[in-house]
């Protein structure tokens, strides 16, 4: 039976470490083993998984994840927090101290080529400030990833699940709707991490589908980039610069079938998609 993590073994982790929660890593831990259930219960892996763990700090997830049965690729990019965290599970989790491999480096340079097993399921408290280019990064990197459940930031999984015509919706929004379909799931309160953070937190469950169009996703991304890079600008003069001219811009768009006094924030990926594939 794994043992999880309260706010005692936490404080007490921490101490022994001597560490000290950084803004710049966005380190909020998380020392409410009934949090940590609920997140794996929603993420729904067991032992037929192979979970990537981004972040795992001081392994209040991990433990949980390994409860379930499944195997857990830890990426931790505190060389601290990275070497303590196997004794911790051989502490609170003996069984399992074999289905855990944990890597000490910055999720944003992960490569699929460096993993042993590939991950079907992504499942972390992510920091803030990384949120988003981490998970575009594990979906671009790892075909494998099929589905994940991340802890973000409120404002973040709003932007992340938001759909057309949303005020949030935007360039986080319609890069992983090319990947597949998020959504929001459950608000997470304040009091369950230490410290408490001054920002409201939720969880962000996606599924990757089938690619949204054969057009190149470079191309999709630096259009998507500039066409939300003036909000207020109609499609025709935000892209002018991305096109070589705001006529070209016109002309590419109402081939596409796309008014050119449209908006970036109005158009599905499919719609961008569309545009992409008239150059």
């Amino acid at each position: 039976m794994t043992h999880l993590l309260g706010p005692a073994e936490i404080r007490g982790l921490a101490a022994e470490l001597d560490v000290r929660p950084t803004k710049k890593l966005g380190q909020n831990f998380v020392h409410d083993p009934n949090t940590v259930r609920r997140i794996v219960e929603l993420a729904g892996v067991g032992p037929a998984d192979t979970v990537l763990e981004v972040g795992p700090g001081l392994g209040s997830l991990t433990l949980g994840l390994l409860g379930s049965g499944a195997r857990v690729v830890a990426v931790e990019i505190d060389p601290v927090l990275a070497a303590r965290l196997p004794a911790t599970v051989a502490e609170h989790a003996p069984e399992a101290a074999d289905r855990l491999t944990v890597r000490t480096e910055d999720a944003l340079r992960l490569r699929a080529a460096e993993l042993a097993a590939a991950p079907a399921a992504l499942v972390a408290n992510l920091p803030y400030n990384v949120a988003v280019p981490v998970v575009l990064h594990l979906l671009a990197e790892l075909p494998s990833l099929a589905r994940g459940l991340v802890m973000v930031q409120t404002e973040v999984a709003d932007r992340m699940a938001a759909g057309p015509g949303s005020r949030v919706y935007g360039v986080p929004s319609v890069k992983l709707a090319w990947y597949g379909r998020a959504r929001k799931v459950a608000p997470v309160p304040r009091s369950v991490f230490w410290p408490v953070p001054n920002v409201d937190s939720a969880l962000v469950a996606f599924e990757r589908g089938e690619p949204v169009a054969e057009v190149d996703r470079e191309v999709l991304f630096s259009l998507v980039d500039a066409a939300f890079s003036q909000r207020r600008k109609t499609l025709r003069a935000a892209l002018a610069s991305w096109a070589g001219s705001a006529e070209r811009a016109g002309e590419l768009l109402r081939a596409a079938g796309i008014d050119p006094r449209t908006r970036g924030e109005q158009l599905a990926v499919r719609d961008f998609a569309r545009l992409a594939a008239q150059l």
